[in-house]
């Protein structure tokens, strides 16, 4: 269904068609690795609907377009390393570039606005569904961070005003990093294991916490 657009134009949905195909790879990917079973089902049903953009896009184009390899290994590592779903909400981001672009499109092709509106929603009521362990756990990384900011920076700071050397205060620091490390996850274990109705495992919230 290839017809005449103008150097602009076509430039733009050549971009939208890398976009989408790199996209494709990336939650293809994801699916492959990631172990919970539901998770894999929406990731690769996301996948395919980036597949159709791509074909869609092609229909109009004519080309084939290669995917970004940068972005594929970026995107994946940032979610292996966060969790699934803050990448997955970084790419998100760039849909809002990304509806500008298509408003331009469906100057010459009107078709593109509704099919991308539809898909676009389609996929963000796939995302909802991703269960994730780790958005379970937040709170328990947020405690663990705000200890870390707060009590150990401050500890440090006096540290620096008291001992003289640097490698004492940094020695000292460690130590008083360690410590801390433990006893907030004592702290988070006691808590998650005393609360009636908190459905987190007692050993992964501690496990978070320190970590953090």
């Amino acid at each position: 269904m290839t017809q005449e657009l103008d150097a602009a134009t076509r430039k733009e949905i050549l971009t939208a068609q890398r976009n989408e195909i790199t996209e494709y790879h990336i939650y293809t990917k994801l699916s492959h690795s990631t172990k919970d079973p539901h998770n894999a089902e929406v990731l690769a049903k996301i996948a395919e609907e980036e597949k159709e953009h791509y074909q869609f896009w092609k229909s109009y184009t004519g080309e084939e377009r290669g995917p970004s390899r940068l972005k594929i290994w970026l995107y994946y590592l940032i979610s292996r390393i966060f969790g699934i779903t803050f990448g997955i909400k970084l790419m998100e981001r760039g849909e809002e570039d990304a509806q500008i672009v298509y408003g331009r499109i469906a100057e010459a092709v009107p078709e593109a606005r509704e099919i991308v509106d539809d898909e676009d929603e389609h996929e963000k009521q796939l995302i909802a569904l991703i269960n994730e362990e780790r958005l379970t756990y937040i709170g328990s990384m947020v405690l663990g961070l705000n200890d870390a900011l707060v009590e150990l920076t401050g500890a440090l700071s006096g540290l620096t005003f008291i001992l003289g050397r640097t490698d004492l205060i940094a020695l000292t620091g460690l130590i008083t990093g360690i410590a801390a490390s433990f006893s907030m996850a004592g702290s988070e274990y006691l808590a998650t294991k005393s609360g009636e109705e908190d459905q987190k495992d007692p050993f992964k919230a501690s496990f978070y916490t320190g970590t953090a």
